[in-house]
């Protein structure tokens, strides 16, 4: 098995802009649910979630970026969703990604967990990434407001 040499994947695409993307992805929104992962949490805040017994520390954490509260988690998702920040993949109606950014500005993935209920869970994206700056320029061409 060949080891990747880049933890990022390179392959990621943001769907390109249509009105009738947009429509999509403002219905899906309305079914859009936020799970989270207990590995990207070290304080679980309202998320109802268990910390990790074996933390995974290359994991990025949703604390760095202060989101404590479960609702608040779930307007970033939706903000993303509704600007039609998803992924060119998708899985059962549900884009495999979302793109946004926090109200702070820092830029979040997230990824789908359950294509049956479209549950996801987001995680920020570290500045290493080369692709969160394809989701800043993204986010500033759409006209998004945070």
């Amino acid at each position: 098995m060949q080891r990747r040499s880049n933890r990022f994947n390179l392959k990621r695409k943001i769907q390109s802009f249509t009105p009738e993307l947009l429509q999509e992805c403002v219905t899906l929104s309305k079914k859009l649910r936020y799970g989270g992962n207990p590995e990207h949490k070290k304080n679980p805040g309202d998320f109802g979630l268990t910390p990790s017994s074996a933390p995974r520390t290359a994991k990025s954490l949703c604390d760095t970026v202060a989101i404590f509260k479960k609702s608040v988690a779930l307007k970033c998702l939706k903000r993303g969703l509704k600007c039609g920040l998803i992924s060119e993949q998708v899985v059962n109606g549900w884009p495999q990604n979302i793109w946004s950014l926090t109200d702070s500005g820092a830029p979040i993935e997230a990824q789908l967990e359950n294509s049956e209920t479209g549950v996801y869970h987001w995680y920020p994206m570290p500045e290493s990434d080369p692709f969160s700056a394809e989701v800043l320029t993204s986010w500033k061409t759409r006209n998004v407001k945070a």
